[in-house]
């Protein structure tokens, strides 16, 4: 039972006969309590006569899936199966971070019908959001008080990463294209397959000449080439404590997972089977043999609830689940944060594995305040923050220059930028005919 603000005022509406009794000679005290029973008879009277809200059939609609930053609408059918009007105000109990509004929903049901109630949300967080009850509170005819109830009906929504990083796509779909010979430009070189034939023409490299078809045409035929399609690509992302670190306005896991978006939608384009994997000291996520246009979709949803974890990675372990995916020599994608040689002697001991039979890029989210902060000397305590800056970019330099010496290429970025540097650097070696 709950009461309203009605309640306070009807037990005020009591001070005038309070008054005028007491004039006449009443005690005031017995008036008083006389009208307070009044007024909790009343209310419970009041709330006695309002619909049961436990019997009321909660069912719920509305997305299930959106990314973030979206503005989502969900919602519930409330079906009243008595014959009164339920007046109700209701709560879904979604957590804080679904962006839910303040205010309670207010409606009146007739008896026997059911009305559409809409909660729109704005998550501010990826992940599994959920409301875990409903609760609703049912007012009597007077509205001095009514009754309140706690309905268990759970409600989800995967918010799912806003891949931010989609609008980098057109134009390296386009350098795609070029380098799949659907356009002007051909390419040459180890490790791409044979096209077509063509005519000989100023300038082309006399290396691709045909001899045998220029024999039966009687003019300078040239081959040209495209690049292999069937490539299989291994994105590894590390959820170890260090993608748990902040850089920008979000953790380098979120940076991790829009370089691996990126370089998926175009590789996919590319023809290229692609694996993701999410690990730290065991598989969190795991994307394989899916290709198409299921591909995108599978991985995005697998990559929504996963959030950093406070742990030391285990590379090899993390390298031998790469040696599942494929047998075959690939293109490996490491997404993660080695920028102290502390804590990447681990990886650096076993890295030379994997760049031994696969080509090999590690890519990093980087502090984008660093640069300035190194430069900032205006005082005692800015000198001493511009050295700990440039301490913390030489030891990121030299884990960088020990990652090539294994084998394999070191792309260090902001945030912002370093998918597409993952994107350019896959479309470079498809360019060199290394992939």
């Amino acid at each position: 039972m709950y009461v309203t603000g009605r309640f306070p005022l009807l037990v005020a509406i009591g001070v005038v006969p309070l008054m005028v009794l007491s004039v006449a000679g009443v005690s005031s005290w017995a008036v008083l309590l006389a009208w307070l029973l009044f007024s909790v008879a009343v209310a419970c009277g009041d709330a006695a006569m309002a619909v049961n809200a436990r019997e009321l059939a909660v069912v719920r609609d509305g997305t299930t899936r959106a990314r973030l930053g979206d503005r989502v609408l969900t919602g519930m059918w409330i079906t009243n199966p008595h014959e009164r009007t339920a007046h109700l105000t209701i709560r879904d109990a979604w957590q804080p971070t679904a962006g839910a509004p303040c205010a309670r929903a207010s409606v009146n049901i007739p008896g026997g019908e059911r009305r559409h109630i809409s909660v729109p949300l704005q998550p501010r967080r990826r992940g599994e959001l959920k409301s875990a009850f409903v609760a609703i509170r049912s007012a009597g005819p007077l509205g001095i008080a009514g009754r309140q109830s706690v309905i268990k009906n759970e409600g989800t929504l995967r918010v799912l990463p806003p891949f931010t990083s989609r609008r980098h796509l057109a134009s390296r779909v386009a350098r795609l294209k070029e380098l799949d010979g659907n356009t002007s430009l051909q390419v040459r070189g180890q490790g791409t397959e044979f096209d077509s034939l063509r005519e000989y023409v100023r300038g082309d490299d006399v290396r691709s000449i045909d001899w045998r078809a220029t024999a039966r045409a009687a003019t300078t035929m040239l081959r040209t080439w495209r690049p292999e399609r069937d490539r299989h690509v291994v994105i590894l992302i590390d959820t170890g404590r260090t993608s748990a670190a902040r850089v920008g306005d979000a953790t380098r896991l979120d940076a991790f997972l829009e370089a691996a978006l990126l370089l998926t939608a175009l590789a996919q384009r590319a023809g290229d089977h692609v694996h993701v994997v999410m690990f730290d000291r065991v598989v969190r996520a795991r994307v394989s043999g899916v290709d198409g246009p299921r591909l995108l979709p599978a991985i995005v949803d697998a990559m929504a609830p996963i959030e950093a974890q406070l742990l030391d990675t285990n590379w090899d372990a993390a390298f031998a689940e790469i040696r599942t995916l494929t047998t075959r020599p690939s293109l490996v994608v490491l997404l993660t944060a080695q920028d102290s040689p502390d804590s990447a002697r681990a990886f650096l001991g076993s890295l030379q594995s994997v760049t031994a039979r696969s080509c090999v890029i590690v890519g990093s989210a980087t502090d984008t305040a660093l640069d300035d902060i190194a430069h900032e000397r205006a005082d005692i305590d800015g000198v001493y923050r511009a050295a700990a800056a440039e301490q913390t970019e030489g030891e990121a330099r030299g884990v960088a220059l020990a990652m090539e010496r294994a084998g394999a290429e070191a792309i260090s970025d902001t945030p912002e930028d370093l998918p597409p540097r993952v994107a350019d650097r896959y479309l470079a070696l498809k360019k060199l005919g290394r992939l």
